[in-house]
């Protein structure tokens, strides 16, 4: 089996858009059409609540973990000596289901920022940094309730725990931990812009949702 068809393939997981379903198949809505108009965990924990929106989460997390376990297809990555190859091909395998997340064939190219599918690939290939990062995640959003800046900043945690704390000796881990860090920030312009004028929305952690006609809902 060929690295090439395995990317292909785990673009096309990332590809399947868990908040564009769930919303259309349980609320009678897409998603896309209230809130911040993205397709993930963030908007879906927004307006439909923190139940659909920990579903959310979870599902495209999976999505993250099953695209970097498809490198164990090919025996060649299963021998020790080849440990720092395997690693770069899970971070291949992982990329592109990110990136199926954001643009996903399946959902007419309009999907989430990604950073669940990419936990989960974490998740997946370093366990203990994940842990941490998500440790992160959920102490400023307790603290804050916000979901954005609670994902920009368990983002930006994680090439300070590769770099600083973990120290991982691959180059290419460390490139890797950077670049997601500014990607997340970048895919996070528009929360940043609300956070710094005060009009970013808050999620409730213990209530039901707003109903979707709540204009508020729809901010």
């Amino acid at each position: 089996m060929s690295e090439l068809f395995l990317i292909i393939l785990a673009y096309l997981i990332g590809s399947i858009s868990n908040a564009v379903w769930i919303s259309r198949r349980f609320f009678h809505i897409d998603i896309r059409e209230y809130g911040s108009g993205n397709a993930g965990a963030t908007n879906t924990f927004r307006v439909l609540g923190p139940r659909a929106g920990t579903v959310v989460m979870i599902l495209d997390m999976l999505k993250g973990v099953i695209a970097v376990e498809l490198v164990h297809l090919i025996p060649y990555y299963n021998q020790p000596e080849h440990a720092a190859q395997m690693m770069n091909f899970q971070l291949a395998l992982g990329l592109a289901a990110v990136m199926g997340h954001i643009f996903p064939i399946w959902a007419d190219f309009r999907g989430g920022k990604g950073v669940a599918t990419l936990f989960g690939m974490v998740l997946a290939i370093q366990p203990v940094v994940a842990l941490c990062c998500v440790g992160v995640f959920v102490l400023v959003l307790f603290l804050t309730r916000y979901v954005s800046l609670s994902s920009i900043l368990a983002a930006i945690a994680f090439p300070l725990l590769i770099l600083f704390i973990f120290k991982s000796g691959a180059f290419v881990y460390r490139l890797f931990a950077i670049i997601i860090a500014l990607l997340v920030i970048f895919t996070h312009q528009k929360n940043i812009q609300r956070l710094l004028h005060g009009r970013e929305n808050r999620v409730s952690l213990f209530r039901k949702r707003k109903s979707t006609s709540d204009p508020d809902a729809s901010r």
